[in-house]
């Protein structure tokens, strides 16, 4: 074979191999290419999906210098769904400022009640968790205990304790259900009442003062600078005691209260009859046998301290524990309270703040005394 011919042979393998070697190069450095792509995405995802695990993950920091966290379950909407049969009317207790409140009882025979926030509120995902973290924080044996909560998609929940006899007005208010409560059961220890919604206090520190265009409460029961201007502080809460604590004596609703002789709401009346040294005759019929007469007309003054129309004139709730443990103890008189007349309710806001009102809050575990 001649010269040519070999180095011909010769240059066509070498070329077939570096052919070969490239091919192998390229696929290798495409296929490590596409490797780093995948492995970029995949790592991404989950870096994305850790993250989001992170944010629904609620730390309950202790709020008496305990050594352990506070516990929050994390329910499975699977397992409210079923405890709830599926969110029924049927199982509908309440309506509140940011949605349904459904009776509902797991598998174990434990019965609770479910806070269903609508997913059209403003409540988001931090607010909520917000929410969680001070009521955790919060427990207290007057207070509806947290057993947990439900963060799952859109769905936003909050899992409580249930309160078998329901809210307080359902005993002060039915006809056939109010003997049941005579004066000793209303204002002291023998009930165990319990709140189920910590009101406006519970999201500011100490004197703070917030102003809001997002109105919620229940009507009757809102301070006037609350519902007029959307400015609210402790003294809001203040009100709104007062308001429970005249309805409690009188057994009749502020929202909705109507007079044959004027057009006065509860608040009013009282005030009226205050003014006019009667005060006792806005003591609940019920209640004439088992009451005494100083201590109603008491806590007849103290509930109208607490309604009168200026803030700053309504005692805080500390004074008001000294006013009603203090029999002795002179009191201030009470002022004009504020939405004494019927007409006030009739008020207006802006079109672009939100009104969202809520049931009332308080309930009532039983009936037996607590000492």
């Amino acid at each position: 074979m001649a010269h040519g011919e070999l180095e011909s042979i010769a240059y066509a393998k070498r070329k077939k191999e570096v052919t070969m070697i490239a091919s192998i190069l390229i696929s290798a450095i495409l296929g490590m290419t596409v490797w780093c792509v995948v492995s970029w995405y995949i790592f991404n995802f989950k870096v994305a999906k850790r993250q989001a695990q992170l944010e629904n993950m609620i730390y309950i920091e202790p709020a008496g210098g305990g050594e352990d966290d506070q516990d929050v379950t994390l329910f499975n909407i699977s397992a409210i769904s079923a405890a709830t049969n599926n969110f029924s009317l049927d199982n509908q207790i309440g309506q509140g400022g940011f949605g349904p409140v459904y009776q509902g009882q797991f598998p174990d025979g434990q019965n609770i009640a479910v806070k269903r926030l609508s997913q059209n509120s403003y409540q988001g995902i931090q607010e909520f968790k917000n929410e969680v973290t001070l009521i955790a924080q919060l427990q207290h044996r007057n207070l509806v205990k947290l057993l947990g909560c439900c963060i799952q998609g859109e769905e936003r929940m909050l899992v409580y304790e249930y309160m078998p006899n329901k809210s307080v007005d359902q005993f002060i208010f039915d006809e056939a259900r109010k003997i049941l409560l005579p004066w000793e059961k209303r204002f002291d220890n023998e009930m165990n009442p319990k709140i189920s919604d910590f009101g406006l206090a519970r999201i500011f520190e100490n004197e703070r003062e917030e102003t809001t265009r997002r109105v919620i409460g229940t009507h009757g029961y809102m301070s006037p600078e609350y519902v007029m201007d959307g400015h609210y502080s402790m003294k809001s809460d203040v009100y709104s005691f007062g308001v429970l604590a005249i309805e409690i004596i009188s057994g009749q609703r502020n929202w909705g209260f109507h007079h044959p002789d004027h057009e006065h709401n509860l608040l009013g009346h009282a005030w009226a009859l205050w003014k006019e040294g009667r005060a006792l005759e806005l003591m609940d019929p019920f209640l004439e046998e088992s009451s005494n007469e100083t201590k109603i007309s008491r806590c007849i003054q103290v509930g109208l301290l607490c309604v009168q129309h200026r803030a700053e004139g309504r005692p805080t709730m500390s004074e008001v524990v000294s006013m009603l443990q203090d029999e002795h103890g002179i009191l201030a008189e009470p002022g004009e309270p504020g939405f004494f007349r019927i007409r006030s309710f009739r008020w207006t806001v802006p079109a672009s703040w939100d009104l969202n009102d809520s049931v009332n809050g308080l309930t009532v575990t039983t009936l037996t005394g607590r000492l």
